[in-house]
């Protein structure tokens, strides 16, 4: 394609729609790894992404017969929202297709523009077939998501904007990559402006069309890919925007999950703004360059390319933060079953803060307990916790890595005990402090036994413990007096139904 992109980009027709996103120092994340970094808030857009610039781009320069024809487009959520935007502000009719698995937030917030929307095929792949198919059935204009200058020129207005904003030049660039819209159109501009910059691309590891298609020097379909990071969850590049992110992107990093989950909580603590996980990937990709190659003094723009994110995917992402950011320790180790067993483990992990605790009694030789603890260093405390474990000579297995733990087990911890035993079910709420379970441990009677015990810390100022606790041949009495001393807040659920089905 010949085209002038610095010429497109300087015309392009964007501010119809899209606005103007500012620069944001990121004072903590800046302080914490020793550069200057700021922000670029596409998260700001009226659709809270920058998909509205290449789509109202590309829209507004169609002929009055395309536009009679109508548009159509394929997407996983924003580029929808972008074009829908485009065909509410121009009077154009729209049909949207979107896979089905379409985050629920990017589905109503197309169907508020009064656009038509058809859901179809699982993956974006699927759906872009099938576009492509009723668009030539019904004569629709097709606006491609990402492979089409006027829309690489659109995206490109948010380096013209930095250019503009910036009063001197920037270092290094990151910048997320799905189907190289953003990238393509951001690198010829910022390469123009600052000749010495470099510019990073960043994709998610389950996703990796830019990096698998430099590899093999062209555009390279992949197999399968992930749907966490759905708004770049692109299985085949563009061939323009390959061509131009081949000429001028630097190179691409590639993040895990975690990774991403621990940027969008660094986002959130510099911005209050809770990012998706596309838009959360440049940050990710920049902390690990960061970290790798020991970098100091330098000045970093990221761009946040969007905010859509389910509120129902914040259970998980806030799990997962803790891994990415190398906070979190998960192990599975095993104790035997005898009394005293549970108190001495504790002891071994000393005042550490645990994240997690599930154990259920099962017979009477040894338990599997299930635990996460919190740690500032994880290399220097997981030495040093597991010589502890080595010379107390506990069966441990590291399961911070384990993706089948952190997705499954941790929530499958359980079963029902094979011996008769006199358990009483308790909720507790234990003060989030170290020393909380010690406590408790230390006030049981010594004869008690711990028969079951779950816990999940929430970032709350209390944990949520839920305790079986096997007291013998003991009365009432004895564990109410238990209860009294220990002055946590309980609620006893030893006729709880769910209980009684699952777990007695």
């Amino acid at each position: 394609m010949n085209i002038n992109y610095i010429k497109e980009i300087n015309n392009s027709r964007v501010y119809d729609v899209a606005k103007k996103t500012p620069i944001t120092l990121l004072n903590k994340i800046s302080s914490k790894y020793n550069n200057t970094v700021y922000l670029k808030r596409e998260d700001l857009q009226p659709i809270f992404s920058f998909k509205c610039r290449g789509a109202y781009n590309k829209v507004s320069n169609l002929s009055s017969k395309e536009r009679l024809n109508g548009i159509i487009a394929a997407s996983a959520g924003n580029h929808a929202q972008g074009v829908a935007l485009s065909a509410s502000k121009l009077g154009i009719d729209a049909l949207i297709v979107m896979p089905t698995t379409t985050p629920s937030i990017k589905i109503e917030s197309v169907k508020k523009f009064g656009v038509s929307i058809k859901l179809f095929g699982d993956s974006f792949d699927e759906a872009y077939e099938h576009a492509l198919e009723v668009s030539n059935k019904e004569a629709r204009v097709f606006i491609h998501p990402f492979n089409d200058p006027l829309v690489i020129a659109g995206q490109g207005t948010v380096a013209k904007e930095i250019v503009e904003q910036s009063e001197d030049s920037t270092d290094i660039f990151f910048i997320p990559v799905g189907g190289g819209g953003l990238i393509s159109g951001m690198s010829i501009y910022l390469k123009k402006h600052y000749p010495n910059c470099k510019i990073f691309g960043v994709e998610s590891e389950d996703a990796p069309t830019l990096s698998m298609s430099l590899k093999h020097g062209e555009p390279t379909s992949l197999s399968q890919v992930g749907l966490f990071v759905d708004g770049c969850a692109v299985k085949r590049i563009g061939e323009e925007t390959f061509k131009i992110s081949q000429k001028y992107v630097d190179d691409v990093i590639l993040v895990s999950i975690d990774e991403t989950c621990a940027a969008i909580k660094d986002i959130y603590e510099d911005t209050r703004v809770m990012s998706e996980p596309a838009g959360a990937l440049a940050v990710a990709g920049m902390k690990k360059y960061i970290l790798n190659n020991n970098l100091e003094n330098k000045k970093i723009i990221a761009i946040n390319s969007g905010a859509n994110l389910n509120f129902d995917r914040l259970r998980h992402v806030t799990e997962r933060a803790e891994i990415g950011e190398g906070k979190e320790l998960l192990l599975s180790v095993k104790i035997p079953e005898k009394s005293g067993s549970f108190r001495a483990f504790c002891e071994v992990i000393g005042r550490k803060s645990i994240s997690e605790f599930n154990y259920r009694y099962s017979n009477e030789n040894s338990a599997n307990v299930f635990v996460g603890i919190k740690t500032d260093n994880i290399e220097k405390d997981t030495k040093n916790l597991f010589s502890d474990l080595n010379d107390k000579k506990y069966d441990y297995i590291d399961l911070t890595k384990n993706e089948v733990a952190k997705l499954h087990l941790r929530y499958m911890v359980g079963g029902k005990p094979s011996a008769v035993i006199n358990e009483k079910l308790f909720r507790f709420e234990f003060p989030e402090k170290p020393g909380a379970l010690l406590n408790f441990l230390n006030k049981m009677q010594k004869d008690w036994d711990i028969t079951l015990f779950h816990y999940r810390n929430h970032g709350s100022a209390f944990g949520r413990v839920l305790v079986g606790i096997d007291i013998g041949t003991h009365n009432k009495d004895d564990l109410e007096e238990f209860l009294t001393d220990l002055d946590y807040k309980y609620t006893e659920e030893t006729k709880n139904k769910g209980y009684h089905s699952f777990l007695k």
